[in-house]
């Protein structure tokens, strides 16, 4: 099943998400570790279209709970750079 894993940072969390940057994508590059296979992923942007303000994940897992557990274990949650995060099934139409 897929699932969309929508995180929105805390305001101001920038700097900490840069620092924290390159260990998360490490941490992505084996998602199966935990689960999951990552179908895309990317950072949410500003209107700007260059400042990161959040993280979108598109996931295929075979339940929600395997979702979140792979969510908890991501650097960028250990953080704290995260004010809200939505997991939510998807169903794929097109594309």
């Amino acid at each position: 099943m897929l699932f969309v894993i929508h995180a929105l940072d805390k305001p101001g969390a920038l700097n900490v998400r840069l620092a924290h940057y390159d260990a998360h994508k490490a941490f992505l590059t084996d998602p199966s570790a935990y689960g999951v296979r990552i179908v895309m992923s990317g950072p949410l942007t500003a209107d700007d279209g260059t400042t990161m303000i959040g993280s979108l994940f598109v996931v295929e897992s075979p339940d929600r709970a395997t979702v979140e557990r792979f969510n908890r274990a991501d650097l960028f949650h250990d953080a704290g750079i995260w004010e809200r995060v939505t997991i939510t099934g998807f169903v794929r139409r097109q594309g």
